[in-house]
């Protein structure tokens, strides 16, 4: 069952599950996108090809909120307000150890690895820029918000392991990882501009009630 937070005739707001690709990959696993494009098709009874414009991305383990275009024209606007740093994403992760400072600005040149799917820190890269706020520490772990500033691949697992504090679960850049671990990575809020309505729009969801989130519940700041 989709978990669609918000849809009007120009918009779709929804829950993307985790361990599923957004848009075809190497896996050939059926995606997000033709998921949505098939619910929409048998839903409304439509005839033909359903339009849905890919506006942003989520890495294939993570879940939580993203944003979905019905139109061409809206998915054009929409991009350029990500283009333009008008599009705002909050995640929160749990990562390993305590960062030493409660707030911080983490700035860095990412390049990736098409070939072996990876990204490490390289001059020759683009620009990551990322806000982060503790909110909380249990247990040798952190939850922490994070406001993304660029949108990388892979930037937030990236920049925080390459610090000593590897996500939880995160099988890719986390060398101490528990074999069959999710990652606990979630993108929890999104705000942009309606494409036509003008409209500034927020939209949220709770925290997963599952580990390690869940030693957290109660304890974060979804403001």
């Amino acid at each position: 069952m989709i978990n669609i937070i918000y849809e009007d005739n120009h918009l779709l707001v929804v829950e993307k599950p985790v361990n599923i690709p957004v848009q075809e990959d190497n896996s050939k696993d059926l995606d997000f996108l033709n998921i949505l494009k098939n619910y929409i098709k048998k839903r409304d009874n439509k005839p033909g090809n359903v339009y849905i414009g890919l506006i942003h991305r989520l890495d294939r383990p993570v879940g939580g909120i993203m944003v979905f275009a019905k139109t061409s024209k809206c998915a054009s606007r929409l991009s350029k307000q990500v283009q333009n740093h008008d599009f705002k994403k909050i995640y929160y992760a749990v990562i390993m150890n305590k960062p030493k400072k409660e707030k911080d600005t983490l700035e860095d040149y990412l390049l990736k690895d098409e070939k072996n799917n990876i990204v490490k820190i390289d001059k020759q890269g683009k620009k990551a820029i990322l806000d982060y706020e503790l909110i909380d520490y249990k247990d040798n772990m952190s939850l922490v918000k994070i406001s993304l500033k660029t949108g990388r691949s892979h930037q937030i697992r990236v920049q925080f392991s390459s610090r000593g504090y590897p996500l939880y679960g995160d099988h890719k850049y986390n060398p101490k990882v528990i074999p069959n671990s999710n990652i606990a990575l979630f993108s929890q809020s999104l705000s942009f501009y309606h494409p036509v309505t003008k409209e500034y729009l927020t939209f949220k969801l709770d925290l997963p009630n599952i580990y390690p989130f869940n030693i957290f519940v109660g304890d974060y700041n979804d403001g």
